[in-house]
């Protein structure tokens, strides 16, 4: 924990990280409805962070970076691959299920992690992180019964998107997996190398996968409205580089538990904008079920508190 930065300010920055990421599927939502493929958003998402931090990045870590190993940057690039799919499928799942569901799904990625840690790496886990995943697994299965009427095309709830909402979740489940990849991926490369350094080779990596596959796709790149640019400006600055940059600054000051509990924060700021922008107020069965989810985490990322 670094002392020389004050309290006050730490909590300040992880605040404003939180806000800046609970915009991120109004955003999103914004892009879509201007007509901007989410295989686009995701790619230009992270070309623009990526193209914003780079010349930081070279006046500032240009030594440091011209001493990455191979094995490093084949982590990085890694690392990036599973960030890369998991900004494409959880900004997919917009395009199905409401933004109050996807994001409270896309959230549970501590309890992917915990799991991991225990089937891949044979960690042992606190008993109240066991019942935390137990009872984030059951508010999972609740919010896909919540939405369940929705798969013949009834948006769930106010002006959701009509579609598959249990496909929308389902996609929004694996951008939770996606984003756990990444993080147990490039856990150690990220404790060696500073902030600046690592988050620019993870979202250069991430960005030459995602227009990679764009340009394959042949999916539209560049002809969008000006409406449909600003809110990819938007993504790039707000929940990129402020909201995303702000929790790994917060996390080299304070302990991976608040970090973790405070990001807990971003499906209830996302629910209350899209109710207030987009009319998707959740229905009493999906208050409970993102009740359940959220505290589950908070019961897991508790049982972190002892390891």
């Amino acid at each position: 924990m670094t002392t020389a930065t004050p309290r006050g300010l730490t909590f300040g920055v992880l605040a404003v990280g939180v806000l800046m990421a609970s915009t991120g599927a109004i955003l999103v939502r914004m892009a879509q409805q201007e007509g901007v493929a989410s295989l686009a958003i995701s790619a230009w998402r992270m070309t623009l962070a990526t193209l914003v931090l780079l010349p930081f990045a070279l006046a500032l870590s240009r030594q440091e970076l011209s001493r990455l190993r191979p094995r490093d940057g084949g982590i990085a690039v890694l690392a990036g691959l599973f960030l890369a799919g998991h900004f494409l499928a959880w900004i997919t799942s917009l395009e199905y299920t409401s933004g109050a569901s996807s994001v409270a799904l896309v959230t549970t990625n501590p309890i992917w992690v915990g799991l991991a840690t225990v089937l891949i790496f044979r960690e042992r886990l606190p008993w109240l992180t066991v019942v935390g995943i137990a009872i984030s697994l059951l508010g999972c299965g609740l919010i896909l019964w919540a939405d369940f009427g929705t798969a013949a095309g009834q948006p769930a709830s106010g002006s959701a998107p009509p579609g598959n909402a249990s496909l929308g979740n389902a996609l929004a489940l694996l951008g939770a997996v996606g984003i756990s990849a990444y993080l147990l991926t490039g856990r150690r490369l990220a404790a060696r190398l500073s902030l600046l350094s690592y988050i620019t080779l993870v979202y250069g990596a991430a960005a030459l996968v995602l227009m990679g596959i764009g340009l394959a796709a042949g999916v539209e790149l560049w002809r969008f409205p000006a409406a449909g640019w600003l809110a990819l400006a938007g993504l790039a600055i707000g929940p990129q580089l402020i909201g995303h940059t702000a929790f790994n600054w917060a996390l080299r000051r304070l302990s991976p538990t608040f970090v973790a509990l405070s990001i807990l924060g971003e499906p209830i700021g996302s629910a209350v904008l899209a109710g207030f922008l987009f009319g998707e107020i959740p229905s009493v069965r999906q208050f409970f079920a993102f009740a359940t989810l959220l505290g589950g985490i908070t019961v897991a990322a508790l049982g972190e508190r002892g390891r």
